[in-house]
């Protein structure tokens, strides 16, 4: 094909498009014309691209400026006429959509009720001058046990009664074994471990036990871990700090008692009790720090003390919320989750 036919062609072409874009009446038809003059398939300018090939060497820059003119303007014709007939077209506007009607609210996610309870006992131990500390879920035995004055032979070190990653030397007492750790009073050693009295911090995440999931227990839990060390630390400001909180987290009604108990790295050591449906239910436990964990931080027993304590969240969340098993938390029934 000659340069002149081919520009010929074009021209023809760019008027019949202008025409019919300006006679479309409606976006049925001004799509049609769309697919008739632009289509990638079938359109009168894939027609025209393919004659490309018969035009001589030396003429076809000059035509390939003609055919991108020609785009150009039939391009520039389509959109003047959808922007005429409203946006209708390819751009995929329904023409019968009212914008002066009511939309559809989108339904938005919101926070997990765990993790609103853990925001809502930051804030609360904040209040109390509690700043929030984190450390490492998988952690070694030295900061698991052996710096909470946890003996080799004691049962909380049985391999059946964690999650160690390492079976092999768990079970031959290594100190290398790796486990998921089994309470966040590991991140309280390595506070101590780095700084100096006086502290007093919370930590707040997950643990990990086999424990066989029932109302009250599940394998993966978390706890709010507290510790306080300063000079003149005393029982006394342990209950005071947790019946305040209690109160300020469950309410002026709730009832707390403290029962005798024992923890390797606790002494005197209690346990934490709500009365919670006609119960008392066990929210964890408390006492004031052994000198022998002091010792294996590098602290001098003789010159401080401190108490420590660890609630379980889940438990609180339920106390709050009247929840009766902890196992409806974790099933990502959405039914149950948007109620808070």
């Amino acid at each position: 094909m000659s340069l002149d036919n081919f520009l010929a062609t074009l021209d023809k072409l760019e008027g019949e498009a202008k025409d019919a874009f300006e006679n479309a009446a409606d976006s049925e038809a001004l799509e049609s014309v769309r697919v008739q003059f632009l289509g990638a398939k079938k359109g009168a300018l894939k027609d025209v691209q393919k004659q490309m090939g018969g035009i001589d060497k030396d003429d076809r820059k000059a035509a390939g400026m003609r055919l991108n003119a020609f785009k150009s303007s039939v391009q520039d014709a389509f959109e003047q006429t959808a922007a005429r007939l409203g946006g209708g077209g390819s751009d995929g506007v329904d023409p019968t959509f009212d914008p002066t009607l009511p939309g559809v609210r989108p339904e938005l996610g919101h926070v997990h009720p765990i993790t609103q309870t853990i925001n809502h006992l930051m804030e609360i131990m904040g209040r109390m001058g509690f700043s929030a500390a984190e450390g490492p879920e998988v952690e070694d035995p030295w900061h698991n046990f052996v710096a909470l004055n946890i003996p080799e032979d004691h049962p909380a070190r049985d391999p059946l009664d964690n999650f160690y990653l390492s079976t092999a030397e768990a079970a031959a007492g290594s100190e290398g074994s790796q486990l998921l750790r089994s309470q966040t009073s590991t991140v309280q050693i390595r506070v101590m471990e780095k700084q100096a009295p006086p502290i007093r911090i919370i930590s707040l995440g997950r643990v990990y036990r086999p424990d066989a999931p029932d109302a009250t227990h599940f394998p993966m839990f978390h706890q709010m871990e507290g510790l306080y060390v300063d000079k003149h630390v005393t029982m006394a400001n342990l209950k005071t700090v947790l019946r305040v909180f209690a109160t300020n987290y469950l309410g002026d009604d709730v009832e707390i008692r403290f029962r005798p108990s024992f923890f390797p790295f606790t002494e005197p050591s209690v346990e934490v009790d709500f009365y919670w449906n006609g119960a008392w239910i066990e929210f964890g436990g408390a006492g004031m720090v052994d000198p022998a964990v002091f010792s294996a931080v590098g602290y001098d027993p003789d010159e401080v003390s401190g108490f420590a304590f660890g609630l379980g969240v889940e438990r609180l969340c339920m106390r709050r919320h009247g929840i009766t098993d902890i196992r409806d938390l974790y099933s990502g029934d959405l039914r149950f989750l948007s109620q808070f």
